[in-house]
């Protein structure tokens, strides 16, 4: 190590890490789903304890609850994780935050319905950025008054070029001979 190293890579680099990571997948899609996820999973077994009184939520949908929270988390983590599949494991959200609507405690109390439901729709419509193009490079390509025609380059550059006009008769005969074919 040098006497100017750190010795270690600063919170900077982890956080432009991180940022190029989260770009590159539909993070906040995944992140919602899986927090929609754990109310539904998790409402249908918990109790509150009031003193000596104990009330449940226990009811006999909480096999089909744990399922179906599991199952948005770990469709959360494949939208991380495993981008390429994440049309299937958007709609598979959606599916799934609707049925956890009759199944769930009417979704975990619209929680994680929402949660699960707006993460779902995040993923299925999620496309990854397009390459930022170098826009210097592009525009000393373009001739003067240019629109979208790049200029000609390389030995017939001078050739080419509209502002010098070719006087040359045998490259076409149509405007020679009115249209018709000549046979000789």
């Amino acid at each position: 190590m040098s006497a100017e190293s750190t010795g270690s890579r600063g919170f900077t680099y982890w956080r432009l890490r991180f940022r190029a990571w989260r770009g590159n997948r539909p993070f906040w899609g995944g992140l919602l789903t899986m927090i929609g996820g754990v109310p539904i999973a998790y409402l249908p077994y918990a109790d509150m304890r009031l003193g000596n009184m104990t009330i449940a939520m226990s009811t006999t949908a909480g096999a089909g609850s744990l399922i179906i929270g599991v199952l948005l988390i770990t469709l959360g983590l494949t939208m991380w994780f495993h981008a390429v599949v994440r049309v299937f494991a958007g709609v598979a959200a959606i599916v799934l935050a609707l049925v956890s609507l009759p199944v769930a405690n009417i979704g975990g109390f619209l929680v994680g319905f929402l949660c699960a439901l707006i993460g779902g729709a995040l993923s299925a419509s999620w496309a990854p950025g397009e390459a930022v193009k170098d826009e210097a490079a592009q525009e000393t390509a373009l001739p003067e008054g240019g629109e979208g025609v790049p200029a000609p380059t390389g030995e017939r550059a001078d050739e080419l070029s509209a502002v010098t006009p070719q006087n040359n008769a045998t490259d076409s005969t149509i405007d020679a001979n009115g249209g018709r074919n000549s046979a000789g």
